[in-house]
């Protein structure tokens, strides 16, 4: 690599020789700690002075990163080793000066006021750097850029004060690609030579939003198998693209890792459409459960909401019949239907010993019973969550008569009855297995988290049945991995519409919902098992689940309460992510204490569009 003095030569850009910037002045930002949701702000702002230039004005953005000279580039340990150090922050504003436009008072007359402000706008198409210059608002992101005699660079943890006065320099495409990206790609092994927005050939999230006049594309990757352990959240309002972004990542995670499983809790019944070209894919082993039996491809079909320009499309109902077609769409068994489990039948005894409190006779004759339950449990390996099958019912219909002889149990009383009659529960245990026959348990889908198959989308509409299955799903799943000492293969959970399963308040299944789902991602991340949390109103959920995310994808949220959330939970400046009321659809500011080649330095990325990749799938059916 040529250099210039020690700076590599392609580290910096002035955009052909536009820009020219000086750090002019430091302000220190006090911290704001009124409130539990005051936002965190940068420690300092930084104002920076560029000579002015109309081309230069056409290129500069927010997000950008600068790198300032600092004091520790003058200390004698620096100058000794023949290293030079920058501090390093990212813009949040530009704005352009005008000399004569400074001058104009509301007080003045006004045709006056008009006629200088109409002035202006001819010059502003001149490069006059007398009258005109460009101000920039940075913020340091608590990094140091070291350069070394050698050449080589690295990015050091921790804040320098910059030295004012010092000419500024912006980071070219090539020193961003580098800072964002060559960790990432050395841990997943990517060595691609030309990027691509196929979600089969290039494991990207999308490309840089800067420097888009240049037209230059920069992709931006992440390490997806840290992205699903680390557990993350996407976070915008109603339109901002979170499914469109999400199943693109669900894409690149099914395709570029190997063997990762999603399991996703779909109470918009979208993604069964959202994923149509993943669930055809033979390579993919999958299975979409709905809330009630599909009995037709059509059937299917008409159940399966499709985003807005697809909704009139035959093409898109076609593509859901080839879904149906492959053979698995099935349906959730009812929990009424379905096998007792251990923990059922002790419940019972320990109802009728509650109620038989005054007969000691039949509390002995009970305990006996459960004894008798849970030493064919120790025998046989079962655990209190396990369902019961017709064996048990034999034994415990043995031990139960045997206990209420001995003890003299009124032949009269519900004990007895309970206990010397079995017909129930066999009548139970065989309409759950005929159920079973058409439908999937919570026990099936855990077989499958164990089996083939690496996508599951439970498509359920009804909030309290969905919030069921994840509390006995993810509860058993989280025990099986930690009796089992078992981390692979990595299981990532999606809560999609999050505010119906984590929220910062709730009673009865919605409390028992959002403590199980915090469980998990306390828990989860040290046996493989992560959580993916969306939805476009952040401050209604709960925030311990929040905590637990290392990696966010943040679009447009209006509520400045929404935005002070994420500024307090993930440590982000707020003037950053004001900058985000400005994303169109699709674009978002990305930030990650592990998943990225940079821990925790936010950066604007466009993300690749699902849609595209949905029309192409459309596109070969035909028609």
């Amino acid at each position: 690599m040529s250099t210039q003095g020690s700076i590599p030569e392609n580290l910096f850009t002035d955009f052909d020789g536009t820009f020219d910037g000086t750090l002019a002045r430091v302000v220190s930002v006090p911290a704001n700690y009124t409130s539990e949701w005051s936002g965190t702000a940068a420690r300092y702002d930084c104002r920076i002075k560029v000579r002015y230039n109309k081309e230069l004005m056409a290129q500069l953005e927010e997000g950008m990163m600068l790198a300032v000279p600092n004091f520790r580039t003058r200390s004698k340990s620096s100058q000794r080793k023949g290293i030079e150090r920058f501090t390093v922050m990212v813009i949040s504003k530009v704005w352009p000066q005008h000399y004569g436009l400074r001058g104009v008072s509301d007080s003045h007359y006004i045709p006056l006021q008009l006629e200088v402000i109409e002035e202006a706008v001819t010059d502003w198409d001149t490069d006059d750097q007398s009258t005109m210059l460009v101000e920039m608002s940075a913020v340091p992101i608590n990094y140091d850029l070291v350069i070394h005699k050698t050449s080589e660079i690295e990015f050091v943890k921790g804040f320098s004060y910059p030295l004012i006065g010092a000419k500024v320099h912006v980071l070219s495409v090539e020193a961003i690609d580098h800072i964002y990206n060559s960790r990432v790609k050395e841990s997943m092994g990517i060595k691609l030579k030309k990027t691509s927005s196929d979600p089969r050939k290039d494991p990207r999230v999308g490309v840089l939003r800067m420097f888009q006049e240049l037209e230059k594309d920069v992709p931006i990757y992440v390490d997806l198998e840290k992205l699903v352990r680390y557990h993350f959240g996407v976070f915008s309002f109603t339109g901002g693209g979170k499914s469109n972004l999400l199943s693109n990542l669900f894409r690149r995670i099914l395709y570029h890792t190997e063997e990762t499983k999603l399991v996703i809790f779909d109470v918009s019944c979208e993604y069964p459409f959202l994923l149509g070209d993943v669930l055809v894919d033979s390579k993919i082993a999958a299975k979409v459960i709905l809330e009630e039996e599909a009995r037709s491809g059509e059937d299917f079909a008409r159940s399966i909401v499709k985003p807005r320009d697809f909704e009139d499309d035959e093409r898109a109902t076609e593509a859901l019949k080839r879904v149906y077609d492959r053979g698995i769409v099935t349906f959730y068994s009812s929990p009424m239907l379905q096998v007792p489990t251990y923990a059922s039948v002790l419940d019972e005894i320990r109802t009728m010993k509650a109620n038989s409190a005054d007969r000691p006779n039949y509390v002995q004759a009970l305990d006996e019973i459960a004894f008798a339950v849970m030493g064919w449990m120790d025998s046989w390996g079962k655990r209190e969550h396990e369902t019961i099958d017709e064996e048990f019912i034999e034994e415990l219909s043995k031990s139960a008569q045997a206990a209420v002889a001995k003890f003299k149990v009124s032949d009269r009383s519900g004990v007895y009855a309970w206990a010397t009659t079995r017909d129930l529960l066999r009548e139970t245990l065989a309409r759950s297995q005929s159920a079973s026959k058409r439908g999937v348990s919570t026990r099936d889908i855990l077989k499958m988290l164990r089996g083939d198959e690496r996508l599951i989308i439970i498509s359920i509409a009804e909030p309290d049945l969905l919030r069921r299955i994840v509390i006995d799903l993810t509860g058993t799943a989280l025990r099986y991995r930690k009796r089992s000492f078992e981390i692979r293969p990595h299981i990532l959970f999606v809560f999609d519409e999050a505010q119906e399963f984590i929220p910062s308040r709730g009673s009865g299944l919605l409390e028992e919902c959002s403590r199980a789902v915090e469980r998990l991602l306390r828990q989860g991340r040290k046996y493989g098992l992560g959580g993916a949390i969306a939805t476009q109103r952040i401050a209604y959920l709960n925030t311990n689940v929040l905590q637990q995310l290392h990696t966010f994808f943040v679009g447009t949220l209006p509520r400045p309460y929404d935005r002070t959330v994420v500024s307090s939970s993930f440590q982000i400046d707020i003037s950053i992510l004001d900058k985000t009321l400005e994303f169109p659809p699709g674009s978002w500011l990305l930030s990650s204490y592990i998943a990225t080649g940079i821990d925790n330095v936010p950066i604007f990325v466009r993300a690749d569009n699902s849609e595209d990749v949905l029309r192409e799938h459309l596109a070969t059916l035909g028609g």
